[in-house]
């Protein structure tokens, strides 16, 4: 009776399954594009993450970093806002940066690391090359996930959005932690894959392989042939 009972479930479970799936192609009308912490402080060599450091400790810790964002990486942001702008997908920013001056609305996490954005500062401002447009949406916060310190779930449902594309900084720590939050809610993510960088090639090869069970993957490419064709 046992062995029978685990059989019926296991039977109704892959027949439950075999109706759902991450693999949907975008639709540009329930989508969104959100760009992840593409700021000056992370993502311009003057950025505030990296103003105490020497050239020589510049050069060790974020050389390879800053030559495949500004080589491959960011362009290949612009490619992907470019087409989803021309097919009518939202384009969406979030920011790290505080909602006061003296950051006294952060996480206790962020505190305790030490970085502050202050509001309305140049840190806070998305890097000129992805400047948004006068309607497009950019949100700040001050946690790791921007579905923690921010209301993006709130306006994401009143956009009726259903499939969220993810592009941004850094990819094993805000990047993974929007995708987990965003399933979690019920969105189906796509992230692109060489859209996201972080600080070596090994932990982003890591994180890819670590959250490809929560998203779907496309290059940055396969994700403009796809919203063209859509």
């Amino acid at each position: 009776m046992v062995r029978l009972t685990w059989q019926c479930s296991k039977s109704v479970y892959e027949k439950y399954n075999m109706n759902l799936t991450r693999n949907i192609p975008i639709k540009p009308d329930d989508s969104v594009l959100l760009f992840i912490d593409v700021q000056n402080f992370s993502a311009h060599r003057q950025g505030a993450e990296f103003a105490d450091l020497s050239e020589a400790e510049f050069q060790e810790k974020y050389a390879w970093y800053f030559d495949e964002l500004e080589s491959h990486v960011i362009p290949k942001m612009k490619a992907i806002q470019l087409e989803c702008r021309k097919a009518g997908v939202e384009v969406m920013y979030t920011t790290i940066e505080s909602l006061t001056l003296d950051g006294r609305d952060r996480s206790l996490d962020y505190k305790i690391t030490g970085f502050n954005v202050p509001k309305g500062s140049w840190d806070g401002k998305v890097i000129d090359v992805l400047s948004p447009n006068e309607d497009e949406i950019v949100l700040p916060k001050t946690s790791s996930s921007v579905f923690v310190s921010t209301h993006i779930d709130y306006i994401l449902r009143n956009l009726g959005v259903k499939q969220l594309i993810i592009s941004g900084l850094i990819t094993d720590q805000c990047v993974e932690s929007a995708i987990r939050d965003a399933c979690d809610l019920g969105y189906l993510v796509t992230q692109v894959s060489d859209a996201c960088l972080t600080y070596s090639d090994d932990r982003h090869s890591n994180s890819l392989q670590a959250i490809k069970g929560y998203c779907r993957q496309l290059t940055s490419q396969e994700l403009i042939e796809e919203i063209s064709n859509a």
